[in-house]
Parts: C-alpha cells; structure tokens; sequence
C-alpha cells in the first residue's frame, strides 16, 4: 500500500506471493469498527474440527477464484467471483475448499 498525500492506494491483485501451505491474510485497513482484509488462498481449506467464531460481524466477498464455505449446521455456500456472505458475529463458520489451480482471493470486511 502506499499513500499518495492523505489517500492510500494500492492493488488487491499485486504482491501476491506463490502459496505452497498457508493462506495469506493481510490487512488492508484497521480503525477502531472496521478491519478490511485481504485473503489469499491456493487450494487451503480450514483444518477438520476447526471453526471460525469471531466476535465482529464479516462480510466476505470472492473478488477471483472460487471457495466453499460450511458452517457448523451443515449448511455449505458454494461461492464464485463476485459471491458475497454477509456472517454475524460467532457464526461458527470454516472454509471448506478453494480452487486448488489459481488464487482464490477473499476480501473480508469485519465489522
């Protein structure tokens, strides 16, 4: 990211190293009631038995590639480019796929 006077600019897209085990999770903003973050993924899926369950509300959009989300009712969200879910706060959720063949990038937006 980088400012230009008093607005940051930058690029959801650049900077996007070759993942191999994790995912990259990267903040783009942080104030005090948002934190917008950029989530890369190749591949990785949530450990089995693992669950998110954050005390923010989140908003996840697929901004390139495709992932599919479970939550702990069996409910699964098959998700493409431009698929959003918006999940309250402590919605046991977990990313149960993601295309192993090209970046899967996430853009998440707590709140």
């Amino acid at each position: 990211m980088a400012t230009n006077s008093e607005v940051m600019v930058g690029n959801l897209f650049s900077n996007i190293p070759v993942l191999t085990l994790g995912e990259l999770f990267e903040d783009v903003i942080v104030t005090d009631f948002t934190r917008i973050q950029r989530i890369v993924s190749r591949g990785q899926s949530s450990p089995e038995g693992f669950w998110y369950d954050q005390p923010e509300n989140e908003l996840v959009v697929i901004i390139q590639g495709k992932g599919v989300l479970e939550f702990d009712n069996g409910d699964r969200l098959e998700m493409d480019v431009g698929d959003f879910a918006a999940i309250p706060a402590h919605r046991k959720h977990r990313v149960a796929w993601t295309d192993p063949d090209t970046e899967t990038i996430w853009l998440a937006i707590f709140y």
